[in-house]
C-alpha cells in the first residue's frame, strides 16, 4: 500500500484530500481535479456517505481499504472508516512521507455556524490540525449530488495555494463556504455564528407497525443581523472563511467560573 512509485519527489507539495460525501461523490473529484496543478494528491475517503460522523474513529472493527487509482501525481483509496479514520490510515500507513496539506470537501452543503461540531469533513480537518498539518475544509452551499463547483475553483486554488507557502497559525485550520449565488460578492473572514440545530424528527412507522425517525431540523440563527459572522457572509453573497481552533477550552471563562474553588 505505501509504494510511492506514482509520486512525484519531496520538491512538489503533497496533499491528502477526504470528504464525508464518499469518494464518489462529485464535490471530491472536482476539488482534486482544480488542484492538480498545486501538488501530488492522493485521496482517501469513504466509500460511502458519512455525513454527521464529526471527529469519530472506528474501535470495534478493522479499518479496510482498496487502491483505487495510481497515475502519476494521482491515487485515490477508499475505506469503509470515517473521515477521520482516512486522515489517520493516510498519515500512518498509507503515504510515503507527511503531507504538505491535508484538504476536506467539497463538501455538498453548507458547514457554517454550529455545522462544524456535526459535519464529518470539519472532523477530518480538525484532525490534520491537532497533528499539525495546515488543513482546510471546503463547502458549497447545495445539497444537489450534481452540482455546479466553478464558483469554488478560484476560492480553493488561491487559499490552498497561499497556505502552502505561508502556514497557518498553532493549532488553527480553516473552515471555507462558498454561497450558490449568481455573483460572488467577495471573501469575509469570518466568525462562526451563534445557533443551534433544531432536533427535530418526521415519526414513521414501517409495514411491520414499527415506529421509526427521520431526522429533519433546522438551524436557528440567534444573530442573524451580525455582520461579522459567516452566516450573514453567505447569506449576503460572500465566501466565509472560518479560523477554527483545536483547543476547545474558554479562555475568556477561566476567570469567570473561580467560584468553583475559590470557596473549597
Amino acid at each position: 500500500m505505501t509504494n510511492s512509485a506514482a509520486l512525484s519527489p519531496e520538491n512538489r507539495p503533497l496533499i491528502l484530500m477526504t470528504n464525508d460525501d464518499g469518494i464518489q461523490a462529485k464535490g471530491i473529484n472536482e476539488l482534486a481535479d482544480m488542484l492538480r496543478e498545486t501538488g501530488d494528491i492522493v485521496v482517501v475517503a469513504p466509500d460511502s456517505p458519512r455525513s454527521g460522523q464529526s471527529s469519530a474513529i472506528s474501535s470495534e472493527f478493522p479499518l479496510r481499504v482498496s487502491l483505487e487509482t495510481d497515475r502519476p501525481g494521482y491515487r485515490t483509496y477508499k475505506s469503509n472508516g470515517t473521515p477521520v479514520d482516512c486522515i489517520k490510515l493516510a498519515v500512518n500507513q498509507l503515504l510515503p512521507r507527511r503531507p504538505d496539506l491535508i484538504v476536506s470537501g467539497i463538501n455538498h452543503g453548507s458547514n457554517a455556524g454550529a455545522c462544524i461540531i456535526y459535519s464529518g469533513t470539519m472532523g477530518a480537518v480538525l484532525e490534520g490540525c491537532l497533528i499539525g498539518i495546515p488543513s482546510i475544509g471546503f463547502s458549497l452551499c447545495s445539497h444537489d449530488p450534481k452540482a455546479n463547483f466553478d464558483a469554488c475553483r478560484d476560492i480553493v486554488q488561491h487559499t490552498c495555494r497561499q497556505v502552502l507557502q505561508n502556514g497557518l497559525p498553532e493549532q488553527i485550520c480553516l473552515n471555507v463556504n462558498i454561497p450558490v449565488v449568481p455573483d460572488i460578492q467577495g471573501i469575509r473572514i469570518c466568525r462562526q455564528a451563534k445557533g443551534y440545530w433544531t432536533e427535530e424528527y418526521d415519526h414513521r412507522v414501517d409495514p411491520h407497525g414499527r415506529d421509526y425517525y427521520w431526522l429533519t431540523g433546522r438551524f436557528v440563527n440567534l444573530e442573524p443581523d451580525n455582520t461579522e459572522t459567516d452566516e450573514w457572509a453567505l447569506a449576503n453573497g460572500y465566501i466565509s472563511i472560518v479560523p477554527c481552533s483545536t483547543d476547545l477550552t474558554a479562555h475568556t471563562a477561566q476567570s469567570d467560573i473561580k467560584y468553583l474553588i475559590e470557596n473549597k
